[in-house]
């Protein structure tokens, strides 16, 4: 059964503020499926590798570029905590969701005249794991904006559309066998609590769409476009679907 959109109390890890235990409506963040080792590498901001993007994006904050204008100069550092939970959003002028990745790289491209990157560019990733450092522990909250719900249909109907020449869905391995063992590994539930998140597998940080994309050239399926429709739609779904969970990022994953 798929786990419900209902938000759940999680309880807080020592003073990192890290989903790490089961909701009462059963979900679990991939945390609680690592072994203690990477949990402990999550848990220590001073082992953590994606503290290291985190401290470049806090960097490129202040920093104002060779034209335009620094992050701070318009966004007050009080208003940054919350700001990553409350992504993808609702934006009215191009009529369609806009995740915290698509957000900066607009604001890169309108405020710096910078050349955007897509979600996993440099910049972008950077910036993307200090806001969402910022917001680590917050509850996620994605806009409830009536206009999102059909990108969310969309993305709930992905997640269960048959992909690919193995003929399967995320919610095969994510709903009905999360918690079973795929290669020795523990199937995760696929809450997307972390992102960007630091993946061993990648030796790097990565965004959510870049693991989407892994999964679904994992199930032998030729992945959309960068910049897709299907995308945004996942990643509109998979944020209702994780609402109330405790932002982790930067996560650590296998």
């Amino acid at each position: 059964m798929r786990p419900t959109l209902r938000a759940a109390a999680l309880l807080l890890a020592g003073g990192t503020a890290l989903a790490q235990s089961a909701g009462s409506d059963g979900r679990r963040s991939g945390f609680d499926d690592m072994s203690p080792a990477l949990q402990a590498l999550q848990r220590d901001d001073t082992q953590n590798p994606g503290q290291l993007w985190v401290r470049e994006g806090e960097a490129l904050w202040s920093q104002a570029p060779a034209s335009g204008r620094a992050c701070v100069a318009c966004h007050a550092s009080a208003t940054l905590t919350g700001m990553a939970a409350r992504f993808p959003r609702w934006d009215d002028k191009r009529q369609r969701p806009l995740t915290l990745a698509a957000r900066i790289d607009q604001c890169r491209v309108q405020h710096q005249q910078a050349a955007p990157q897509g979600p996993d560019g440099a910049q972008v990733l950077a910036l993307s794991a200090y806001l969402g450092a910022r917001s680590r522990g917050e509850a996620l909250r994605p806009d409830g904006t009536p206009a999102l719900a059909p990108w969310a249909a969309r993305g709930e109907a992905l997640w269960t559309q048959r992909l690919g020449q193995l003929n399967l869905a995320c919610t095969h391995c994510h709903d009905q066998r999360a918690g079973g063992k795929l290669g020795g590994a523990t199937i995760p539930q696929g809450h997307a609590t972390g992102y960007p998140a630091y993946r061993l597998e990648w030796q790097e940080l990565g965004s959510l769409q870049r693991r989407l994309r892994n999964c679904i050239t994992g199930v032998r399926a030729d992945p959309w476009p960068p910049g897709a429709d299907e995308w945004l739609a996942l990643e509109t779904y998979l944020a209702r679907r994780a609402a109330g969970l405790r932002i982790e990022t930067p996560a650590v994953r296998p």
